[in-house]
């Protein structure tokens, strides 16, 4: 029985292992077992293993699993398979960058618009996606039945905008403010806060070089 209850940690894991299996030759790699690809991403075997049991179930002893088999069931489970659209809030210069990357189609998501408050830039066109007014959106949402907004806007309209969406009938909210959003229970909310992870890479780097004047020294 694959688990439904699968951990956050499991779901970041999954685009990897994907991603993986993806540069395997479909023809000469016609299974891969857990060991594999645990050693070609230097990871735990034992969690993989795990990962992998909780969204798929065609494993086999001694063979594993076969790879496109396991390809479309990890992809089947992430819904890659099945295309949200999504609308962009903040056509700026995130904003129309994310709306040129090409990339979120392979995973199963297609921007279909923008918004934005600024004159200047609604009715305009980036990499033939209209940019509308905030006007526009709820109708737009509803009509399209969109489930996922994406908010680039600077941290202080972030809120307003949020609850725009809510009220359009988005259901969940990838975050690239640097604020902390307050939503209702039903709503997801999926941040990418640069400034922690730049915060995380230079602690990091930071302990490194320390250690490595500690050995000098």
């Amino acid at each position: 029985m694959i688990d439904q209850g699968i951990s956050k940690q499991t779901l970041q894991r999954l685009p990897f292992y994907l991603g993986y299996l993806k540069t395997l030759d479909k023809v000469t790699v016609e299974t891969v077992s857990a060991t594999t690809i645990a050693e070609a991403l230097n990871l735990n075997q034992v969690q993989v293993r795990k990962d992998l049991a909780s969204v798929c179930s065609l494993g086999r002893p001694k063979i594993g699993y076969v790879t496109q088999e396991l390809i479309c069931e990890i992809e089947h489970f992430l819904g890659y398979d099945n295309a949200e659209s999504a609308v962009i809030i903040g056509a700026g210069k995130l904003g129309k960058a994310l709306l040129g990357y090409r990339g979120f189609e392979e995973y199963g998501l297609n921007i279909v618009a923008a918004f934005d408050a600024d004159e200047n830039v609604v009715g305009t066109e980036e990499n033939g996606k209209k940019i509308f007014p905030m006007s526009k959106l709820k109708n737009l949402c509803e009509r399209m039945k969109i489930h996922i907004g994406i908010i680039t806007v600077p941290a202080e309209y972030a809120q307003r905008v949020c609850d725009s969406l809510v009220e359009s009938g988005i259901l969940a909210i990838w975050n690239f403010a640097p604020v902390h959003l307050t939503v209702p229970e039903h709503i997801l909310v999926q941040n990418e806060n640069m400034a922690s992870s730049l915060a995380v890479l230079s602690k990091h780097l930071s302990q490194k070089f320390s250690e490595e004047a500690q050995k000098i020294g």
